[in-house]
């Protein structure tokens, strides 16, 4: 008996699925709340230089007063202000400023405010920003090595213990060196906090709920994630109360050492079959399942078999993807385009200021056109394929992009929020479909024997592509069209990149790296679904559900040979 089967007996959509499905969605608000507490405690409010004679005015009055120097105002140090009938006379100061008057948004004191990190020490905040991402590189790739050596659920614990002491410690950072290094600690768990969680919870679910049940439960809280965050800090009103409460919240997926059982795929591969078959007894009581000893029997030797198969076997390795021409060039377009993308999706998501609104009231309205880019992903794939779905949203988000771009090009058109968000929330809202559809998309066109190794390197180079994101962010305070503008040629070279791909909806997917070589040969670059006649239901099947099908049909021969020849022997010795 497989595994699918022996845990089909002790319940794979029971009460325990869906706790799991409960903890995932918990583990996917606390991650979205930690990743944006990277930006929020980095918010700039309008600010101007100091001056005594400042003190006892309006915030309307001090920008009046400073209007004429429009975007240096905010750095710009007076020596003397006089006025004379109604008409100010400004002398400026050759000195750089060394205090501010700052216009709290909603109250709340960031910490560029706190340390006074704006004008010419703003990059410090970009440096703390970008070892986030460094430890989001170094978190992928040691915890996913650590899942696979300790088992997921201590390194789902591990993570996000790193994300509550780098959050923590940064609420102590008074200079540049401990806010850097605090930050980097954060950044390990800004991925793995995440993605070992949901390995975890897939391999204990049903097919039926693998889709729908996770994606529902999945956008739902970090959609809820993404309000709460800047509504939270507000409700902190200082960075540090903020940071506090997202380290809180980490610390609790400690608890989850006495809910939820290691996974008893993982404990398998390690030749700890008895190990497995004790947490498949716990999931069935708590199903309240009661499965015969002689399943568990069955199974048990079912994975003697199966060790004894694979030690027979040579395993692929990574660098196997390598070795042929049209795989590798597969896998270094798949790497080079995840890279891209996901370098986009993080300077776009995380870019809320200077949209003429509140960055926390932008920060809402970007989380609210989350799930429906993920309804929308979902009938465009249905109905054009991967390769087109994916090509398609490339495009009109590198449009909207250079539209809001242009916009930003004009110091009139900077002023005007309405038509500002009128690009900015549909750019959103593409580029989120941009980083799943691609996501899934990806996965498919590795073959299954290398396709973690390979989808994990992608996501590494990702996350090293991603540490220049909050410098990207920066050039908008030079530059405003700046950020739009590179993203725009970013999105087009990922659609470039996406056409030399071969398209994988209805189509047999890769199970060797035999079959990752000839997959989608004789493919042109437009070669899309939605342009190809449909072929018989029988050739859509994965090519693993085929050879599956042609495996138990060779079973079910020999069986009834078997049987005929117990029955011929049975005759001749009547």
């Amino acid at each position: 008996m497989e595994f699918d089967g022996i845990l089909a007996k002790c319940g794979d959509a029971g009460r325990y699925q869906y706790l799991m499905l409960l903890l995932l969605g918990y583990v996917a608000f606390t991650s979205t709340v930690h990743y944006y507490s990277q930006n929020i405690i980095g918010f700039v409010p309008p600010h101007w230089c100091y001056h005594e004679q400042l003190v006892n005015r309006s915030h309307d009055q001090i920008a009046a007063i400073y209007a004429p120097f429009g975007k240096d105002a905010a750095c710009t140090r007076l020596e003397q202000i006089e006025v004379h009938e109604g008409v100010y006379n400004l002398t400026v100061s050759s000195k750089s400023c060394e205090r501010w008057i700052y216009k709290y948004d909603f109250g709340f004191r960031s910490m560029n405010v706190e340390l006074n990190w704006v004008c010419e020490n703003a990059y410090k905040a970009r440096i703390g920003q970008s070892l986030f991402f460094l430890g989001s590189l170094l978190g992928t790739f040691a915890f996913g090595m650590l899942g696979d050596r300790i088992g997921r659920v201590r390194a789902v614990i591990l993570a996000n213990q790193c994300g509550f002491v780098g959050d923590f410690l940064t609420t102590y950072a008074s200079n540049l060196t401990q806010f850097s290094a605090f930050r980097c600690i954060s950044g390990l768990a800004a991925t793995a906090n995440y993605y070992l969680m949901f390995i975890l919870v897939l391999e204990h679910l049903a097919p039926k709920l693998r889709n729908l049940a996770i994606s529902v439960m999945l956008g739902l809280c970090c959609c809820l994630g993404a309000l709460v965050a800047p509504w939270l800090s507000v409700l902190a009103g200082n960075w540090r109360i903020y940071l506090t409460f997202s380290a809180m919240l980490q610390l609790v997926v400690a608890l989850f050492y006495f809910v939820v059982q290691e996974s008893a795929q993982w404990l398998i591969t390690r030749n700890n079959v008895e190990g497995a078959i004790a947490r498949l007894k716990h999931i069935a009581h708590f199903n309240g399942r009661q499965v015969p000893a002689a399943d568990f029997e069955a199974f048990r030797q079912h994975c003697a078999a199966k060790r004894k198969q694979d030690n027979q076997q040579q395993k692929a390795r990574l660098f196997d993807l390598l070795r042929t021409p049209r795989l590798r060039r597969t896998a270094l377009v798949v790497i080079c385009t995840f890279m891209l993308v996901s370098l986009s999706f993080n300077t776009i998501s995380r870019n809320v200021e200077g949209l003429g609104l509140s960055p926390f009231v932008v920060f809402s309205l970007f989380a609210v056109v989350v799930p429906p880019s993920g309804l929308l992903q979902g009938l465009l794939q249905s109905r054009l394929g991967r390769k087109a779905t994916c090509l398609l949203a490339l495009l009109c988000t590198s449009l909207l992009s250079c539209a809001l771009g242009v916009c930003l090009s004009f110091e009139g058109a900077q002023l005007n929020a309405t038509l500002l968000l009128a690009f900015a929330l549909p750019t959103r809202l593409g580029i989120s479909m941009c980083y799943t559809t691609f996501s899934q998309y990806s996965s498919e066109l590795l073959p299954t024997c290398v396709r973690s190794r390979g989808i994990a390197t992608a996501h590494l180079a990702a996350a090293a592509a991603s540490v220049t994101s909050p410098y990207l962010i920066h050039l908008g305070t030079k530059f405003a069209a700046g950020p739009s503008l590179i993203l725009t040629a970013l999105l087009l070279t990922a659609a470039t990149c996406a056409l030399l791909l071969p398209e994988t909806n209805n189509r047999q997917l890769p199970i060797t790296l035999e079959d990752g070589e000839t997959f989608g040969k004789g493919e042109s670059m437009l070669s899309f679904d939605c342009w190809r006649a449909r072929d018989d239901d029988v050739l859509k099947q994965p090519a693993e559900e085929l050879k599956l099908n042609a495996l138990n049909g060779v079973r079910r021969n020999a069986e009834a040979d078997t049987d005929t020849e117990a029955e011929t022997a049975a005759e001749a010795e009547a």
